[in-house]
């Protein structure tokens, strides 16, 4: 069972993005037509600024991506779009 929205969805961003699109803003859709996510693509990987949303368009995760890893501080939010939390991600060596 799904504990929210975001662990809903695949995340595999190989597969639905052309090749060609390299260092340009993606915009990836729920069904019903609104925006699930957003961010840049470089060499088929997410990199830069990413945000994802709920149906209703409120803000649920954001953050920073290298080459298709999580980097930084990664915000998440509450149903109403307020900061519950923030994750330091621990650098992989």
């Amino acid at each position: 069972m799904c504990r929210n929205e975001l662990n809903c969805h695949q995340m595999n961003f190989t597969m639905a993005t052309p090749k060609n699109i390299r260092g340009k803003e993606v915009i990836k859709y729920h069904n019903d037509g609104t925006i699930w996510a957003k961010g840049k693509m470089i060499e088929n990987q997410p990199d830069g600024y990413w945000e994802w949303f709920r149906k209703n368009g409120v803000i649920m995760p954001s953050g920073y991506f290298d080459k298709g890893k999580q980097i930084g501080e990664w915000t998440t939010y509450d149903k109403e779009g307020k900061v519950y939390k923030v994750t330091k991600m621990k650098e992989k060596k």
